[in-house]
């Protein structure tokens, strides 16, 4: 038997010879919070099929695998609801969840790859002086993108605070972080795709994370008010170029990202409705 084989028999039957792991261990075998698991067991997604003599529940090797599973699926943008329906299939067996799941990451690596390498090119030609191409930009935004989009931004913002701000840290960022941030965006995309495809809320807590995370990558490149964020989130919705882009990933979802983001800003105390740009 390995080193690597013997650590992990026993992780699971644990020192004592008891068989399985408590909530405990599985948490910081696995990776997740304690409070990760407990929720995954309440929902029914992961429940520890186990028990102590004691009549505690513990994690079976087995059980492990299966948060493994939910663990790649949920990294690849799948909501909890469908990875449980995914999981539970009678019709397939681990193999073939490890071949979709392969498959599904192959996917991804390759569409952030070619981001990258967009944005690679993108800074090659900022250190010249070049601007990107329009061809480049629509490699790295998408098909639908339109290269004008970027002078119209400069022609309304150019003279704002905020313009500025975008100017000196876009100039202060390394390769790492452009391929950082074009990991995230893809990352972000895919979570608001997810999310209304399994119906969350616009104003419940997962909906105000989401937007609160977009949020965040905004303030990236200036400093991202809960009344700016507005003012984007509307306009999302109410341009209509924006709202073909996000409506092409999923039907309705640029009203969904508007009702989304507006959400979170009331929350904060901003009136979505008569928010400025301040």
């Amino acid at each position: 038997m390995t080193s690597d084989a013997h650590r992990w028999e026993t992780a699971i039957t644990g020192p004592d010879g008891s068989d399985g792991l408590t909530v405990g261990r599985a948490a910081a075998l696995v990776g997740v919070s304690v409070k990760t698991l407990h929720h995954w067991d309440a929902i029914g997604l992961v429940r520890p099929s186990g028990r102590t003599w004691a009549g505690y529940r513990v994690y079976s090797g087995d059980d492990v695998a299966r948060i493994h599973r939910v663990l790649v699926y949920r990294e690849i943008g799948f909501p909890l609801a469908e990875i449980g329906r995914i999981l539970d299939d009678p019709g397939a067996g681990a193999r073939d969840h490890l071949r979709r799941q392969r498959a599904l990451l192959v996917e991804r690596i390759s569409r952030l790859q070619k981001m990258v390498g967009a944005v690679d090119r993108m800074l090659g030609a900022s250190s010249t002086g070049m601007r990107l191409t329009p061809e480049e930009q629509v490699e790295i935004f998408g098909d639908d993108w339109q290269p004008s989009w970027v002078d119209e931004a400069e022609d309304r913002w150019g003279d704002s605070a905020q313009w500025a701000q975008y100017a000196e840290r876009a100039g202060e960022m390394t390769p790492e972080d452009w391929k950082t941030v074009a990991a995230e965006t893809g990352a972000l995309n895919a979570d608001f795709a997810a999310a209304k495809r399994a119906g969350v809320t616009p104003g419940s807590a997962d909906a105000n994370a989401l937007a609160e995370r977009h949020r965040a990558l905004m303030s990236r490149y200036f400093d991202c008010t809960h009344s700016m964020h507005a003012c984007i989130g509307r306009m999302f919705a109410a341009d209509h170029r924006f709202a073909a882009h996000y409506d092409a990933v999923v039907p309705g979802l640029a009203v969904w990202l508007r009702d989304t983001i507006c959400a979170n800003a009331e929350a904060h105390g901003v009136d979505p409705e008569s928010a400025t740009w301040r």
